[in-house]
């Protein structure tokens, strides 16, 4: 008996200095990955010139030596305190040297509107940097400093990481150099509402100001993100930070250096997202794809027949989970080649090929204004409709549709979202040009299904889903 107790209590002893050498085990160590490549990323600091208001703005007249007016006005005016407010406003971020000639990536926002650009290595050797140019839209910057056989880093490939996977940072938070914080990937292909053409890397890594422009690492230490933005309602780390894909980066870096501008792929939709009650009104098992909402015209997408209510569910070859994930793709196509579309419409997959343009550098959308009610009333659904007036129709570039003009308070319409002044163009696929189209496909509907209805609002065309209800 005495035995096996003594036994068990070796076991015991074992397994108790077991378990934590063997979780230490798995934990990553970083510190190679930093010894091979803190060097090649620096610290960048910018000087803007702020000038006073015209208000504030007086210079003293250049006046002879000797003259008596020069102690009046040494006397009345601080020539010191005029000259400071020429002053300079001073900005820290990170980047990082891809190339041994000095060719270096950072943020578009830590260089913008600056008119110096200081680079600073780990060795405390310091450049001055030349803007080789920028893209606001992907908030990728190139930089070129005069070296030779610079140290570099070495370039990986999102598409690779894997959500949990251990990533690393490098950078200057707050102006300390080579910071170096650790995390895992919480999520890909991240839009934010300012980014629509950028698919982020979402990372739990401590990103603080000063950390814009540095380089996100794999567990090989290969890069593969630029860290960008962080989520914050305090101004500081709160476990949500961005960081844009290393092979956006890079081609849009490429394209600046040749031709010192970036193109877009560009389609012409306007979409939006796919929701569970208009997925089952599209004859979709889940909600899925990009909801075109309207056709811009003289657009590729008009051209190909891409038609509203279309959902796009692929683009070359690559699913479309969530209309986020439509610009990206689009934004990266080859402007002039032709892309491959599979949508689904009037519940059947369907192939439609689109040459893709150039991303015009604006595009307008018309704007709308209620018009003087008309006699022509319906109502339905839990909401009460007019004649659209030619004046409105013309504004909104319309050929029919039909305006609400009130909306119960209980009811389909106030359910689906229905608001006073939208103006309904299509229900259940089929367009509604005047009050006798909207009277006679309402009556149609089956109660208790969902149907989609497309209505125009200021911001836009936008698909909503109405279940009729049950009798």
């Amino acid at each position: 008996m005495k035995s096996i107790t003594s036994h068990l209590i070796r076991v015991l002893v074992v397994l108790t200095f077991s378990v934590p050498l063997i979780a230490s085990a798995d934990l990553p160590d970083f510190t190679e990955i930093v010894a091979h490549s803190q060097n090649s990323v620096v610290n960048i600091s910018t000087r803007t010139r702020i000038k006073p208001s015209e208000s504030q703005q007086f210079e003293i007249p250049d006046l002879p030596e000797g003259s008596p007016f020069g102690d009046l006005f040494d006397k009345f005016f601080d020539r010191d305190e005029i000259e400071r407010r020429h002053r300079d406003a001073q900005s820290l971020g990170s980047g990082f040297i891809i190339s041994k000639d000095g060719y270096i990536l950072t943020n578009h926002h830590v260089i913008a509107g600056a008119d110096e650009v200081i680079v600073r290595m780990v060795n405390r050797r310091e450049f001055v940097a030349r803007v080789v140019g920028s893209d606001e839209a992907s908030d990728v910057a190139v930089l070129k400093v005069d070296g030779e056989d610079l140290p570099t880093l070495k370039m990986g490939n999102s598409e690779d990481l894997k959500v949990g996977e251990w990533v690393l940072a490098i950078g200057s938070p707050f102006g300390f150099d080579a910071s170096v914080t650790q995390g895992i990937v919480s999520a890909k292909g991240r839009s934010l509402p300012s980014d629509n053409y950028v698919p982020f890397i979402q990372t739990d890594v401590a990103i603080n100001p000063g950390n814009s422009g540095g380089p996100l690492f794999n567990l090989d230490g290969e890069v593969v993100g630029i860290n960008s933005q962080i989520y914050s309602r305090s101004g500081g780390f709160m476990g949500l930070s961005f960081a844009i894909p290393i092979e956006m980066a890079v081609d849009v870096a490429n394209q600046i250096k040749e031709t010192g501008s970036v193109s877009r792929g560009w389609l012409g939709v306007l979409i939006q997202e796919v929701t569970r009650e208009l997925a089952e009104s599209f004859g979709m098992e889940n909600p899925h794809g990009a909801l075109v909402a309207k056709v811009l015209d003289d657009s590729p997408a008009a051209a190909a027949g891409l038609q509203v209510g279309d959902v796009i569910v692929e683009f070359n070859g690559k699913k479309v989970l969530r209309s986020s994930g439509l610009p990206p793709l689009v934004g990266r196509a080859k402007v002039g080649e032709e892309s491959h579309l599979t949508v689904i419409r009037d519940k059947h997959s369907r192939n439609i090929d689109v040459m893709i343009a150039q991303l015009p550098t604006s595009i307008t959308q018309a704007a709308f204004s209620p018009e003087t009610p008309q006699p022509d009333e319906q109502s339905a659904l839990g909401m009460k409709v007019e004649t659209l007036t030619g004046e409105a129709r013309k504004k909104l570039k319309l050929n029919g549709g039909v305006q609400v003009v009130e909306v119960d308070d209980y009811g389909p319409a106030i359910e689906a979202g229905i608001q006073k002044g939208d103006v309904i163009t299509m229900i259940d696929n089929r367009e509604i040009e005047s009050i006798d189209d909207f009277e006679k496909v309402t009556a149609e509907l089956k109660s208790g299904k969902s149907v989609a209805l497309l209505v125009q609002r200021r911001s836009g065309p936008v698909f909503l889903a109405i279940r009729p209800e049950e009798s």
